[in-house]
């Protein structure tokens, strides 16, 4: 073993420490040490967690990719979506890619006794992805799409059910109207509402049969107004896009998730900067407090400095000596740090103990990625960043006299 790692450990695990100043400044290292891994650990697990929720909200509501006629002009009203050029068994085949469902949307009104409610009305087929659907469920279930007929059922928002006072089983009348028609009244059957959390899609969307939406947009039985791509990870969609894109012919578009609510996204950026800045303000404390806890153990222990001088040992293997001192000392502070800020984020990702303001965060809890690399890299980078900042202090035992320290020891 070699000395200054062998001397380090003999002076870290020492009894001399346990009565004197060591005990208290070894205390503060390690607390400076711990707060900083579990503000860190929170931090960037439920900064990365709430992104990436968020972002699976949008695009399992509406697809991680989109594919519309250029007809349509970003309206909520479908036009035919073009099948020249239109690859979609390709599509289909793509590693990346899970499932994809046709739909067909259109601009309305729901009313009752009650009270009304603009709504845009999305048609779905027979491939709909109820499974994927499901997760926002809070009551009911998912429409029976067959295409056979006119399905009645139709999922609609909590938001908009409780501005209706609707609820499972209930009836009720929508309005659709086009340019130069009379209005359009279709009867619906409340079978599900469901609860994203996303304040643009609960306030406007229901979820029923194409058929209807086919209807009113005048469509023939095989048309449709755009097809929802599903990937198999959101964190795909940038490369998967242009892809796509190439198979959809030159009369349609696409839309990536991220780019259809594009507030959402500015709001979602915010946490890349918070994640760094409170990282970064955390790493500064966390460098005093550690440069500190070496400044006052090279004073301390100025005798043994003088000692090992005199015996031969050289600035720079004293000076690795209490680096590795320091470290030693930061080890438990990690392991608990560790610990507790693991221990209350599995609190959080299974029971939900913090709760979210929808309206203002898209979230009703606060979610939680759980990366064992974001905790590894957490753990090793305060480690490293800590080493380094200690290697100029400890330039203080080079100016130490082993005369003068033994004189006055």
């Amino acid at each position: 073993m070699k000395f200054p790692l062998y001397f380090s450990k003999k002076i870290a695990f020492s009894k001399d420490n346990k009565n004197n100043l060591s005990r208290i400044i070894v205390f503060i290292g390690r607390l400076s040490v711990a707060l900083g891994i579990i503000v860190s650990l929170i931090t960037v697990s439920t900064g990365i967690g709430s992104k990436t929720a968020i972002k699976e909200r949008m695009a399992d509501f509406s697809g991680h990719i989109s594919i519309k006629s250029k007809q349509s002009n970003n309206s909520y009203n479908s036009s035919i979506l073009s099948t020249e050029g239109l690859q979609i068994d390709k599509i289909k085949q793509l590693e990346d890619v899970a499932s994809t469902q046709k739909y067909v949307s259109v601009s309305g009104i729901l009313r009752n006794e009650h009270n009304f409610a603009g709504i845009i009305f999305k048609g779905v087929g027979k491939d709909f992805d109820a499974e994927r659907f499901r997760k926002f469920i809070i009551a009911g279930t998912t429409p029976d799409i067959t295409e056979k007929g006119f399905n009645s059922g139709v999922c609609i928002s909590q938001k908009i059910a409780n501005d209706l006072h609707l609820n499972v089983k209930d009836s009720i009348v929508a309005v659709f109207s086009k340019e130069n028609q009379s209005p359009l009244y279709r009867k619906f059957e409340v079978v599900g509402i469901y609860k994203t959390d996303i304040k643009m899609i609960d306030d406007l969307f229901i979820i029923g049969g194409i058929n209807h939406a086919r209807k009113i947009q005048g469509m023939e039985k095989n048309e449709v107004g755009g097809i929802d791509v599903f990937l198999k990870n959101i964190n795909y969609i940038d490369e998967d896009a242009p892809k796509i894109d190439k198979l959809v012919g030159y009369k349609n578009y696409i839309v990536k998730a991220t780019d259809e609510y594009p507030q959402i996204m500015d709001f979602i950026a915010i946490f890349d900067t918070n994640i760094a800045l409170i990282i970064i303000i955390m790493l500064v404390v966390v460098i005093i407090n550690i440069v500190m806890v070496l400044l006052i153990l090279i004073i301390e222990r100025t005798n043994s400095i003088g000692m090992l001088k005199t015996l031969g040992a050289t600035n720079a293997q004293i000076q690795t000596i209490f680096i590795n001192y320091t470290l030693m000392i930061m080890i438990p502070g990690l392991v608990i740090g560790n610990l507790v800020g693991i221990g209350f984020l599995l609190i959080q990702k299974y029971f939900g103990v913090i709760k979210l303001n929808p309206e203002n965060y898209y979230l009703s809890t606060v979610p939680v990625d759980l990366n064992i690399l974001h905790i590894l890299a957490i753990s090793v980078g305060i480690l490293l960043v800590s080493a380094i900042s200690l290697i100029l202090p400890s330039y203080l035992i080079s100016k130490i006299s082993p005369v003068k320290s033994l004189k006055y020891s």
